[in-house]
């Protein structure tokens, strides 16, 4: 089926088979969803440990983070659009197996090469968190898809939150290898267990090709403006989440705080009780409400910046700023996966791996412009910047809603829910 370019409305509707999923089986993926993401960002409090380790130059340092981002950054457009082509449990099992190597390779590592083409694998393979989310849609009742992508997301947020500070504490405990043999040890037990829980499930892809499948991943983004919206919000918001996350480091490492990473790291789980409650956005989304989810939340990131602003003289203020920001961007972003989800029931897979290219061009600018900006306005400067980001959403959000097509469809689209697929 098409989806007309100048329409948010199918040409035709017919309702795909889904399956309940059990809450058992929704919090598993959440957790698969959470470990798997986790293993992209231990590495970033174990630069020093390993560069130590592996008498690595300073200039390939670097390279363990970017390597893996680029890694995570193919995955997204090679490997996620094969759930629309084979049964996601085939996918999902069988990225967490090589996962498996590729975290083994990275902590028996004695050489720079062997160490860089790990990392590359292990943020290639770290996409089976999409793949996990695109599956809990797929098999969610409609008036339970946005409460089951919402928790899923949650365990997403909580790994990429945890993962820093359970790094360093493992790494504390035994050493930077430790982390990651660890990790192989868990992403083997996951890949047990959704090979056990996960049903079967065959996708309808009438013979399409997975080129095919890769050349159509633009298509709702250029054609669709309720897609188009939501990735622009997707890239924004997570500029100013990077823009938070990025540089926090920078004003806690030195006077007057002078915190080590351990202790930096406990902000991030300060975080996750925001992200955890961002998971009734999707129920709300649910309910026909994922409009004015999105308002308000767009509402609290703006503000959360006026609190994070007032660090070093207010630290309570900074947490409850976190929170605040962890809450809004986690709301938009469940909300956003609800909705289109919602349009290409047929075609969730390619759909996930594109909006999130947006998440990833968001977090690389708002990291850039974050860690330049401190350099040279310091903290007050940085929270301008994020809330430079959250304005620009959030008056791209009004200017859309202005446009009463828009509003409808986002509205519209949650209660009712048309199945499409994207054109070639």
């Amino acid at each position: 089926m098409k989806l007309d370019a100048t329409s948010t409305q199918p040409r035709d509707i017919t309702p795909p088979a889904t399956h309940r999923l059990s809450m058992t089986t929704v919090l598993i993926l959440a957790a698969a969803s959470g470990l798997s993401v986790a293993n992209i960002y231990y590495a970033q409090p174990l630069l020093d440990l390993i560069a130590r380790d592996l008498a690595l130059p300073v200039a390939s340092t670097g390279l363990v983070v970017t390597l893996t981002q680029i890694g995570y950054a193919l995955g997204l457009i090679l490997a996620v659009p094969l759930g629309d082509l084979i049964d996601p449990r085939r996918v999902a099992v069988g990225q967490s197996m090589l996962s498996v190597v590729a975290l083994v390779v990275v902590g028996t590592a004695q050489t720079e090469h062997v160490l860089l083409a790990g990392m590359l694998a292990v943020g290639f393979f770290a996409v089976i968190v999409q793949v996990l989310v695109a599956f809990a849609a797929t098999l969610s009742a409609p008036n339970e898809r946005g409460k089951a992508v919402g928790l899923v997301t949650s365990g997403i947020v909580i790994g990429i939150l945890a993962a820093r500070f359970v790094s360093g504490v493992i790494a504390d405990l035994g050493g930077w290898r430790s982390v990651y043999l660890a990790s192989a040890g868990m992403t083997l037990v996951m890949a047990i267990t959704l090979f056990c829980v996960l049903p079967r499930h065959r996708p309808r892809h009438d013979g399409t090709s997975y080129l095919s499948v890769l050349r159509s991943i633009p298509a709702p983004f250029i054609n669709d403006p309720v897609v188009r919206l939501r990735g622009i919000l997707a890239l924004l918001i997570f500029a100013a989440f990077s823009t938070l996350w990025t540089s926090l480091v920078l004003p806690l490492s030195v006077e007057p705080f002078e915190l080590n990473h351990t202790q930096i790291g406990l902000f991030g789980l300060i975080g996750m009780a925001g992200a955890t409650a961002a998971a009734s956005a999707g129920t709300l989304t649910d309910k026909g409400f994922g409009g004015r989810t999105t308002s308000v939340a767009l509402a609290f990131l703006l503000a959360s910046w006026g609190l994070i602003a007032l660090l070093p003289q207010s630290t309570l203020a900074l947490v409850a700023g976190i929170v605040l920001l962890d809450f809004a961007v986690q709301a938009v972003h469940v909300t956003n996966q609800s909705i289109i989800f919602a349009i290409y029931p047929n075609a969730r897979s390619r759909l996930v791996g594109g909006y999130m290219c947006f998440y990833s061009a968001g977090s690389a600018i708002g990291a850039i412009a974050s860690t330049a900006t401190f350099a040279t306005a310091g903290w007050r400067g940085v929270s301008l910047l994020g809330a430079g980001f959250s304005a620009m959403a959030l008056m791209v959000w009004v200017l859309s809603l202005r446009r009463g097509s828009t509003r409808r469809a986002v509205t519209c689209l949650a209660v009712n829910p048309a199945p499409s697929t994207p054109s070639n």
